[in-house]
């Protein structure tokens, strides 16, 4: 099979049994359980004579060199890329070498995984360094929120949407040991770093105490020499990871009590993982690798020797404390594979299959893209009408009114339009989200016996952005406009309009355009979506715009160590458009609706149309009163912040309750809103025939 993946280890790590490090453990649990293994080859440098941990492994020697051995290192990696063309690069460790690919213009996906602290590693030092990271990679990963937090300190943001964690994680052993020998166990190495030198000062003071009990070290530090010495206390050199699990396994007290900031603490992970009561100091990253009871407050013997006693002469506290760590496994390898897996499909995967493309006369005056390029095509609204339209058997004449906003006063757009009228002449005359004609044209086209309606879908009641503007624009010319069908529910409206020409028009979808059933993709390892943007026909952020939608996020992101977010238009993430919206949805178990301004009845943002109709799972404000149309069997409803965090954290894992939700959802929003259905709607009551359909909007 085709290698895709090339996974790069740092060049001193060493990928063989008995010398590997956290990079290669994790590389080596990772590629065990993946499914993707065989498309995945492992780039490192063995010494002479060892042997790989595993067969995809790619040996990259350096021959004696005065340059640097790092650079010549990535230098023949690349020398091999250019002949195998991988489409994912995973970089472990060394933005440096990140740096060099990203110099090289490489034609791969590049995903990037920090061990340790990047402020302290070269080529992640400097701020515009991470930046550009995350500006040119399609994940950074972390191993710890510790190690994440680092790498934002003194960036403008503090989180990004291609930024995560991604614990090191493991295989528990399947049954608790029972037969533990009164052994205490310290592993890693023997520095004043690790706090060697007062684990050693503590366990020569218990075993001297306790006849009964023995001690294991495991590890070495030719720079710095702590020799203690007991006759009950046993010191290996570097040995096998498999014999390291092997002694937790058997060991009853695990102490962990690193002076500095661990990145994450894979001993501490381990050890509790196979039942040892896990001792460990509050540095780094330490207190996220299990839900630890035995923190120590003070780094010292004493604290130590303290906390050892008390577990050793209360054999109770010392079963719960194992048993408990055994149970409570935090971080799985399943877990951490399917979540990459998933991430590394979706990258691989092409571009999304989309499924191509069926009475009065009707000119539909509004924005149909052209000048964007149809960036806008799956949101805009004028569109699916327009489908609608057709496949109601109606014959339709799209205008596009944006073509001539360049010109200061549309000195054309009347005169064409009333020239469209002439020779068309349709039966009715839609204005799509504009009012933009002036009196004396209306006056002309109601004089050819023609009926007029108006669409629009942004705010005109109170509370919402630019609403004022936005009513006085509808209010125009009023008396000649026979039919209005807006986006909001006409009760909470204050207007000069007379209420019964206003009729409610609900957010359309479009077979042809939502066209995806994201709870049938298996590759989702985000819990919720939401897309912000300042304006669609802008297209990008704009500075210094904050709406009351950010400030409903920044509640939400303060749960990001127990949900994935997937947030864009947020900390300089751009908004994404047409199928790269869609791209990023797929990736998502769920969606936000969040409109701006203050919610009200039947008020949405058209992006409802993208979540429900698309298959995801979609949250919305009770107070928009959509329960009028779905039950939780379709949609869920919060009434706060507080109550979305606490019903995403409820269902996020249950992906059948989620899929059956979304199902339904899909089902339910085209059998009631559907482009065939609002069209006919715009047309039966506009026209005053006889209606196709039953409205559920309407009582």
């Amino acid at each position: 099979m085709k290698k895709k993946i090339a996974i790069i280890l740092p060049y001193k790590e060493i990928y063989s049994e008995k010398y590997a490090g956290a990079a290669s453990i994790w590389v080596k649990d990772y590629c065990n359980f993946s499914k993707l293994k065989d498309e995945t080859i492992i780039y490192g440098n063995l010494p002479n004579k060892l042997k790989p941990i595993s067969k995809n492994f790619y040996d990259i020697k350096i021959k004696k060199t005065i340059f640097s051995k790092n650079k010549e290192y990535i230098e023949s990696f690349f020398t091999d890329y250019l002949i195998k063309k991988y489409e994912i690069i995973e970089i472990h460790n060394r933005p440096e070498y990140f740096n060099y690919l990203i110099s090289k213009n490489v034609d791969a996906k590049l995903i990037f995984i920090f061990h340790n602290n990047p402020t302290q590693m070269r080529g992640s030092k400097k701020v515009e360094e991470r930046i550009k990271i995350i500006e040119n990679a399609e994940k950074v990963f972390f191993v710890s929120r510790w190690t994440m937090k680092k790498f934002f300190e003194g960036l403008p943001y503090k989180s990004k949407s291609n930024c995560d964690v991604l614990y090191p994680s493991i295989k528990g052993p399947k049954k608790f040991n029972k037969n533990k020998k009164k052994q205490i166990i310290f592993t890693g190495k023997l520095n004043s770093s690790k706090g060697f030198d007062i684990f050693g000062l503590a366990i020569i003071r218990i075993l001297n105490k306790y006849k009964k009990w023995s001690a294991v070290v495991a590890g070495n530090e030719p720079r710095e020499k702590f020799l203690f010495k007991h006759n009950r206390l046993k010191v290996y050199n570097w040995i096998k990871h498999k014999e390291i699990l092997k002694l937790y396994n058997n060991s009853s007290i695990s102490v962990v009590p690193s002076r500095w900031e661990e990145p994450f603490g894979r001993t501490a992970m381990e050890s509790a993982a196979y039942g040892c009561a896990t001792i460990t100091s509050a540095r780094g990253g330490l207190l996220e690798t299990f839900d630890n009871k035995l923190v120590l407050k003070n780094l010292t013997s004493k604290a130590i020797f303290d906390y050892l006693n008390k577990l050793i002469k209360n054999r109770n506290l010392l079963k719960h404390n194992q048993k408990i760590n055994f149970k409570n496994l935090k971080h799985k390898i399943e877990d951490l594979v399917l979540y990459l897996d998933a991430i590394k499909k979706n990258l691989l995967s092409k571009e999304i299959k989309i499924l191509r493309n069926k009475r009065p006369k009707i000119l539909h005056i509004s924005n149909f893209n052209e000048k964007n390029n149809q960036r806008l095509f799956n949101i805009s609204i004028a569109s699916k009408i327009s489908n609608g339209l057709i496949r109601n058997k109606c014959d339709v004449i799209n205008f596009s009114y944006r073509n001539y906003l360049s010109q200061k006063f549309f000195p054309k757009l009347d005169q064409n339009i009333l020239e469209v009228v002439k020779n068309y002449r349709p039966d009715l005359v839609i204005l799509g989200h504009n009012n933009i004609l002036e009196r004396k044209s209306l006056l002309k086209i109601k004089d050819k016996k023609i009926k007029t309606s108006l669409w629009y879908e942004d705010h005109v009641s109170y509370f919402g952005p630019s609403w004022e503007s936005n009513l006085k624009l509808i209010e125009k010319n009023n008396d000649l406009i026979d039919k209005y069908f807006i986006t909001t529910h006409p009760d909470v409206i204050k207007t000069n309009i007379n209420k019964k020409k206003i009729n409610f028009l609900p957010i359309p979808v479009d077979e042809n355009i939502e066209n995806l059933n994201i709870y049938n993709h298996k590759f989702r390892y985000k819990d919720l979506f939401f897309a912000l943007s300042h304006g669609v026909n802008f297209g990008g952020l704009r500075n210094k715009t904050k709406d009351e939608r950010e400030v409903f996020l920044e509640k939400l992101l303060k749960y990001e160590h127990k949900i994935k977010f997937h947030i864009l238009g947020i900390n300089n993430d751009p908004p994404k458009w047409n199928y790269d919206l869609y791209k990023e949805m797929m990736i998502c178990k769920m969606s936000l609706n969040l409109s701006r301004g203050k919610p009200l009845k039947y008020a949405s943002s058209n992006r409802i149309a993208s979540y429900m109709g698309n298959g995801i799972l979609t949250f919305i404000d009770e107070k928009v009163k959509f329960q009028d149309f779905f039950n939780t069997s379709q949609m869920l409803f919060y009434k706060n912040a507080d109550d979305l965090i606490e019903q995403i954290i409820d269902i996020k894992d249950n992906i059948q309750k989620i899929n059956k939700i979304s199902k339904n959802g899909k089902n339910r929003y085209f059998e009631i809103f559907n482009n065939s259905i609002i069209s006919d709607y715009i047309t039966s009551h506009s026209l005053h025939t006889d209606p196709k359909f039953k409205y559920a909007w309407q009582k």
